[in-house]
């Protein structure tokens, strides 16, 4: 069994007096549900002197929708309750209910899986595991097992509410020793699997703030290896803006799971404008925005798999949003893929037999 190291535990009662904690306690780290930064204690990928817990912090949780469409979300919102939430976007309600399981759910918060920590096969391991196999860059070391040749961590981003914020054109506010300021969550993340975070240490998110829709259609497709419980192997989020002749005036496809920051697709996205969503269009947007996608084999799956999905699964979000005037997809399909056994027997270690009786999920080239 693994178990948690000795560490302080401080509960503040306001958002300034846990910045004064950050200050006065360099090594301390904070922490809301816990369900990532937890694991990774026990694994002792971190080692934190203190935790500040902002669980007895008012006014930080809650989804308050504004009077010109613009909805804000507390930073200590349970996934759950976004999920739930009939206020929120709906395709942020949606991207909350693909994370993890229900009881995951009901502890993690908003911004704890816009921050949650970047993932490799060779650092979400224990550290007997890491010891025998040298440590990596993320774990103190001087080279990237996953890329030997380079100097720089590539372990993949793996929050779901990411991409789909950044979509939406969301920002964040952050409090710290100098007061309160906001940025885009696409600037909250940086392409560096070990600092993937821009904030300082001794700032805290407080909310996160989506923008009135103006007409936007979003859609969020996630790929992991079972229906529940994996974190996204691929994420890809879209969100676009039609005219009323139907011509697009603004589009955005983002991709998760594939690097160390969600990133835009934005050849993909130039090709988009002042076209329709008919499917040669479609296609082509799809496979302009798998070009810049280059996942290597540092999680679950072939890194040559991820990279065919890519393709597949903005051609999927942009046929959710050209079918459906919400941005809804149609109530038969989840959202998320699983592996295909019929196509792929390989990896799942399913007998012949059973190929054939077992849906086709991830590789059939229509959304489902």
């Amino acid at each position: 069994m693994m178990r948690l190291p000795a560490f302080d535990y401080f509960e503040p009662s306001t958002v300034e007096e846990a910045v004064g904690l950050l200050v006065a306690h360099p090594g301390a780290m904070v922490v809301a549900g816990g369900t990532d930064l937890y694991p990774n204690m026990k694994r002792r990928q971190v080692g934190p002197a203190a935790l500040i817990s902002l669980g007895a912090v008012p006014g930080i949780a809650g989804i308050t929708p504004h009077e010109d469409g613009a909805v804000q979300i507390g930073a200590l919102t349970l996934l759950r309750d976004l999920a739930s939430s009939a206020a929120a976007p709906a395709v942020l309600a949606h991207a909350a209910g693909e994370v993890a399981s229900p009881q995951i759910r009901n502890a993690a918060t908003v911004g704890g899986n816009l921050c949650v920590d970047t993932r490799c096969n060779y650092i979400n391991m224990t550290q007997e595991w890491r010891a025998a196999a040298g440590s990596c860059l993320k774990d103190g070391g001087d080279t990237c097992w996953v890329a030997p040749r380079g100097n720089e961590c590539v372990a993949v981003s793996s929050s779901d509410l990411a991409p789909v914020a950044i979509a939406l054109g969301a920002s964040v506010s952050l409090i710290g020793p100098g007061g309160e300021r906001e940025i885009p969550v696409s600037a909250l993340l940086q392409r560096d699997g070990v600092n993937h975070l821009t904030r300082a240490r001794d700032e805290i998110i407080v909310r996160v703030l989506v923008p009135p829709p103006n007409g936007t259609r979003a859609s969020y497709r996630k790929l992991r290896r079972r229906g529940a419980i994996d974190f996204p192997i691929l994420g890809v989020a879209v969100a676009v803006r039609t005219s009323e002749d139907g011509t697009l005036i603004d589009a955005r496809i983002v991709i998760g799971a594939v690097a160390a920051a969600p990133f835009r697709a934005s050849e993909a996205e130039a090709a988009l404008i002042g076209r329709r969503l008919e499917p040669a269009v479609i296609e082509e947007a799809a496979t302009l925005a798998s070009q810049p996608v280059r996942p290597l084999d540092n999680t679950d799956l072939g890194s040559r798999y991820r990279k065919w999905m890519a393709a597949t699964f903005v051609a999927r979000a942009l046929q959710d949003v050209s079918e459906s005037p919400s941005g809804k997809r149609p109530p038969t399909t989840s959202g998320s893929s699983r592996l295909c056994s019929r196509t792929w027997p390989r990896a799942t270690g399913l007998p012949s037999e059973s190929r054939v009786t077992t849906a086709c999920h991830s590789c059939c080239v229509r959304p489902w």
